[in-house]
């Protein structure tokens, strides 16, 4: 699955798999949460826009966040999920 954003008028394309949005889930920590999402942006961005979401992540305070936070509602559609007694 391509999701592809638009940041701050720059298209950037990611390639998110299970294995990667694993590892999030799994590195994530109440110590640190922007080094996982980090690192997730970077595992799945493609290979041409690599450089678009470097420059991105460089010049934003908090924009690793903001991303991973519209990628993972695309990625991981919400169930529906109810409570039988």
């Amino acid at each position: 699955m391509k999701i592809t954003l638009t940041i701050n008028g720059t298209d950037v394309t990611f390639e998110p798999t299970k294995l990667a949005y694993n590892s999030y889930i799994n590195d994530i920590t109440m110590n640190d949460k922007v080094a996982p999402a980090t690192n997730f942006l970077r595992r799945t961005v493609v290979p041409e826009d690599k450089d678009k979401l470097n420059e991105i992540l460089e010049k934003h305070v908090g924009a690793a966040l903001q991303i991973i936070e519209k990628i993972i509602k695309q990625f991981v559609p919400d169930l529906e999920i109810e409570i039988k007694n």
